[in-house]
């Protein structure tokens, strides 16, 4: 079964689940009071002939801080950003430092993708995935001899 549907993910159409709610709080009990928690980022999915294409936007992120990883046929983008804490010279400091640091996850079944297939490009804090679909078994029939 193929299903590009994120893990985890609220949607609208979803009701209100308050032990999930609970879960998410108690995976990262700290991340509702810093005021630094990085949003999930956004991703878009299109089926296109005999693939899948997905993007996902990731704004000021290097090629180096995404990494891809698929394992039991579960893909994860993962995406880091650490904090810079060089001075530019002895004379300065900060005022303002509003930009978050930390990290974006994001989890998707790919069970109906040839995973050995997947191509990534990255290019203007834009992620692109193409995905080529498992192709599907062909059903065969054997004639059966009876005795």
């Amino acid at each position: 079964m193929f299903d590009l549907r994120p893990y985890n993910r609220k949607n609208n159409v979803t009701s209100y689940n308050p032990f999930r709610e609970m879960d998410s709080f108690f995976d990262d009990p700290f991340r509702f009071f810093d005021g630094k928690a990085l949003a999930e980022f956004n991703t878009d999915i299109i089926e296109s002939g005999n693939n899948y294409i997905l993007e996902a936007d990731l704004p000021g992120f290097e090629k180096g801080d995404v990494k891809l990883d698929v394992k039991d046929d579960i893909l994860t983008i993962k995406a880091e950003r650490h904090t810079e804490t060089e001075k530019k010279d002895k004379d300065s400091r900060s005022i303002c430092c509003e930009r978050s640091y930390g990290s974006y996850s994001r989890q998707f079944d790919v069970s109906g993708i040839d995973t050995d297939k997947i191509s990534a490009k990255y290019e203007n804090g834009v992620l692109k995935l193409t995905m080529p679909k498992k192709e599907a078994p062909k059903e065969t029939s054997k004639h059966l001899e009876i005795e």
